[in-house]
């Protein structure tokens, strides 16, 4: 799965005129988080069906810390575009 992402990735990048690496992992980073986070991923069904547990409460258990770590990305990513590191 992730190496379709990462191809489907720079294909995006590269036409959307993307050169640095930088748009690379903003890109496959978000995808990733996008696959964690929704009930129709194949990941996350058969996360809950390997647990045995409900699946919408299992996706409402990963929600948080998604979402934690999504808006802290969201933070650096903005750190990183407004001071070009």
């Amino acid at each position: 799965m992730i190496n379709k992402i990462i191809i489907v990735s720079l294909k995006k990048c590269k036409t959307a005129g993307a050169k640095n690496k930088k748009n690379y992992k903003m890109h496959i980073g978000g995808s990733v988080f996008g696959d964690h986070c929704s009930p129709l991923s194949d990941t996350t069904v058969l996360s809950s069906t390997g647990s045995a547990s409900d699946h919408i409460d299992h996706v409402q258990t990963q929600l948080p810390y998604a979402l934690c770590c999504g808006a802290l990305a969201i933070i650096v990513y903005l750190i990183i575009g407004f001071t070009s590191l």
